[in-house]
């Protein structure tokens, strides 16, 4: 089975250096610095324009958790249809309940409005801190979504290859499962054969400096950056390598 390198990527730029380096999908993200949230149009115009990915683009309207308001549901529901009408090949996207279940109605609304326009829809990471990890995958697959990204619901993949290894034998043949969260070249293609995934999603991340994030009284720094004035990249070597690691 061909084997998928998706890159997460948190601006245009990421996606050129993706691209640079291989890859054929990315998951496009605005402020990955809190975990990703919904890019802009004109970002997704420019790396439909300027390059030949399979772009899927995330639609999360804050940080934190995903038990969202009427309000909030409102926009995504908004910010989906546009990035949709510019040309997305798929959004990722996760409506939790308060008790760590999946929002049903809300979730089969965004998979209906997705498969309209014939592209694919994907359950990110709110699938680990899903309660019921079986539950909330035979949910998802009844519902239509065609592909769940999860990290095996530990903090990273090879942490939770038991449990990514036990969803590809128990429904792998039903939904596509992404595996994330820590996947680098190092380890990208033991965790495919242990698990049976062919699917891996990876920051490929470095950094550049921006002398302006410090001033005398005044920063913009943040965490986990590995310096006061750096904020992360995709790096096109370390995508080249993770592809050719995974031949």
């Amino acid at each position: 089975m061909k084997k998928i390198i998706e890159v997460c990527a948190g601006s245009y730029e990421d996606c050129l250096s993706a691209a640079l380096g291989g890859a054929e999908r990315v998951e496009l993200n605005s402020a990955l610095s809190v975990g990703g949230l919904t890019p802009t149009v004109a970002a997704l115009r420019r790396v439909k324009q300027d390059t030949d990915l399979q772009v899927v683009c995330m639609v999360r309207p804050r940080a934190a958790g995903f038990c969202y308001t009427e309000q909030e549901k409102r926009m995504m529901f908004e910010e989906a249809e546009l990035l949709l009408a510019d040309g997305a090949d798929g959004l990722a996207f996760g409506f939790l309940n308060a008790d760590g279940s999946v929002d049903e109605e809300s979730t089969g609304r965004m998979v209906d409005l997705i498969h309209r326009e014939r592209r694919e829809a994907v359950f990110h990471r709110a699938f680990d801190v899903c309660r019921d990890a079986g539950g909330a995958m035979g949910l998802l697959i009844s519902l239509g979504v065609d592909r769940v990204l999860t990290s095996g619901q530990q903090a990273k993949a090879m942490e939770g290859r038991e449990l990514l290894r036990q969803l590809h034998m128990d429904y792998g043949s039903r939904i596509q499962i992404l595996a994330g969260s820590g996947v680098n070249e190092t380890n990208a293609k033991d965790l495919m054969e242990y698990t049976g995934i062919n699917q891996v999603h990876s920051s490929c991340k470095d950094y550049r400096e921006d002398p302006t994030t410090v001033g005398e009284k005044v920063s913009y720094a943040y965490l986990p950056a590995p310096c006061e004035r750096c904020y992360d990249v995709v790096s096109a070597e370390k995508v080249r390598r993770l592809v050719e690691a995974c031949r």
